[in-house]
This record gives structure tokens, C-alpha cells and sequence, in this order.
């Protein structure tokens, strides 16, 4: 006999309370039902029900692998489903929060591409870049760059890595002389991120040790990093972003990249999503898309 068949039908007899009725419910005769349960009692070598001549019930072992068999039941269902969700299209609505401007030019040409291919998916995408809660917002997925908070219930997966670069204008370069190592960018104005009252600093990584933190000295602070980009060109000093960022400009040559000796600093990229028994078919597409494409925007 069917050794996971026998188990169902074991498990439809207890959560039923008697043969007949698991009987009724799976359109099986009542021996046949008993002999599915003597199937598994044979194979254990140990009695799963105490039968008597006015009741039957659970031994203390049967109670145990009454719980097992509808792990590996619910388990088995899972497997199915997972593979009918092959055969299927992702559908509804997919909300993602992600940072605004890394949103803009990486994720969201992805996800257009992953709406294109697949017409019943929705997206409802929000660039912010605030930390939001995806349980109390509503969101199935939020991507994020920097280390994740680690928070009770939510699933982390890095997508990608960015490479942050020290770039300046040929102007600047030329009136206020190069720097070629990072203790020489103490000599120099910046333009530096702040965001949410606080100056980051620019991080440079040392084989073995944590990396190393330099808070350059600048008049110009801001929020947003395509802003500080266009003042870097403009010659208003140097600046620590992203590559993908720069990368057009630095190619045009309005800014060239600096000190090509030191290791650059690399920011992961996560995807973030609350713990589920089954990730829906439409959150591990966008994932899966994510981590294949993101790379290729990030270089």
C-alpha cells in the first residue's frame, strides 16, 4: 500500500473521530480504511489506535505520529502547490518600498520588465526612504541598501552589492591638486549625504579590521545623492557614491574617479519580506529577478 495515502487516511479517521466517517469523506469502504491503518501499524510495529468494543482512540504513540503525519502531509501539499505554481502566472498585486533614487534607476526597470512579461501582476511601488514596517504598511517586499535591522519575523536575502567610488571634476582636481591616498582627503572640501539629521561617513575598507571612517571636512550637506553628483561636477568638491551613479558622468569625463589603489567600500542590496510557511509566487519572482538583474545595474 501507498505508505503517504495510508497516512492521510489515518489522519482524516482521527480528525473525523471514527472509521465510518473517514470512510464517508474519502469514498473508501470502511475495511478499507482499517486495513490502511493496520498497514501503518504493521510497518511501525507499534499500535496507533486502542480499540475496543465500545470506543477507539489514540495510544500515546499515536497521538505522536498523528502530529508528525500532518506535518509531512502539509508538507507534501506544499510540494504539489509548488509545483502547479510552475505552470501558473503571477498574479494581484506586488507592493515593494524601496529607497527613492536607487529605486528609480535599478529595482523599478526590473519590475516594469517582470510586469511586461507577466500581465495579471499589478505593482504598486513606493520610493521612500524611510524605514517602513511591512506587516503594519502593507508591503510584501522592501529593498534596501546598507546592513538590514535584524527583526523577529522578517527574511533577508542580498540582490546585489554597490560599489562606492570617491570622484571629483577635472576643475576641482585642477585647482585644489589630487588625492592619493585617504589620509590626504583631510585636505580637501567634501560633499557629504546626510539623511535623518546624520552625516555618514565615507568607509574604506582594511584587511582584517573594521574599515576604516572618514568624516571629510564640508560646508555642503545634503538628502540626496543625484543632487550631490551634479555639485561634484560643478566643482563644489569630492564625493563618495554609488558607481552606478557616476558612472555615465565619470565616462563623459565630468568626473573622474579617485584613488584607484584603495579597495572601494561595498554596500550590500537587500530584498526584505515577512516569514511565511510559502512565499507567494509573485514575491520570489520579483526576488528571483532582482538578484539576476541587479548586479548588472550596480557595476
Amino acid at each position: 500500500m501507498d505508505r503517504l495515502m495510508s497516512m492521510a487516511v489515518f489522519v482524516k479517521a482521527v480528525d473525523l473521530g471514527s472509521f465510518a466517517a473517514a470512510a464517508a469523506a474519502l469514498d473508501l469502504s470502511g475495511p478499507m480504511v482499517g486495513k490502511h491503518v493496520r498497514f501503518l501499524e504493521d510497518r511501525l510495529r507499534v499500535p496507533l489506535i486502542a480499540r475496543t468494543t465500545r470506543r477507539q482512540s489514540l495510544t500515546e504513540f499515536g497521538r505522536a505520529y498523528y502530529e508528525r503525519c500532518r506535518v509531512i502531509l502539509a508538507e507534501a501539499d506544499a510540494a504539489d502547490a509548488l509545483a502547479a505554481e510552475q505552470l501558473s502566472e503571477p498574479r494581484g498585486k506586488l507592493r515593494v518600498t524601496m529607497p527613492a533614487l536607487f529605486g528609480r534607476r535599478c529595482v523599478t526597470p526590473i519590475l516594469m520588465e517582470l510586469a511586461q512579461k507577466y500581465p495579471t501582476l499589478e505593482l504598486d511601488l513606493s520610493f521612500n526612504d524611510r524605514f517602513v514596517d511591512l506587516a503594519e504598511d502593507g508591503y510584501d517586499l522592501a529593498i534596501r541598501t546598507g546592513d538590514p535591522e535584524e527583526k523577529a519575523g522578517v527574511v533577508a536575502r542580498r540582490i546585489a552589492r554597490q560599489r562606492m567610488v570617491v570622484c571629483a571634476s577635472p576643475a576641482y582636481l585642477d585647482k585644489h591638486g589630487w588625492p592619493r591616498q585617504i589620509e590626504d582627503l583631510g585636505g580637501h572640501q567634501a560633499i557629504v549625504y546626510r539623511r535623518s539629521g546624520r552625516v555618514r561617513p565615507w568607509l574604506f575598507p582594511r584587511a582584517g579590521q573594521p574599515p576604516a571612517e572618514i568624516a571629510p571636512a564640508s560646508r555642503l550637506r545634503l538628502d540626496d545623492l543625484d543632487a550631490i553628483a551634479d555639485l561634484a561636477v560643478a566643482g563644489m568638491g569630492l564625493a563618495w557614491l554609488p558607481s552606478w551613479l557616476v558612472r555615465e558622468r565619470i565616462q563623459a569625463g565630468a568626473l573622474v574617479s579617485l584613488l584607484p589603489d584603495q579597495p572601494e567600500f561595498l554596500y550590500d542590496g537587500y530584498a526584505l519580506w515577512l516569514k511565511a510557511p510559502r512565499l507567494p509566487l509573485k514575491v520570489r519572482l520579483a526576488i528571483d529577478a532582482l538578484a539576476a538583474a541587479l548586479p548588472g545595474f550596480m557595476t
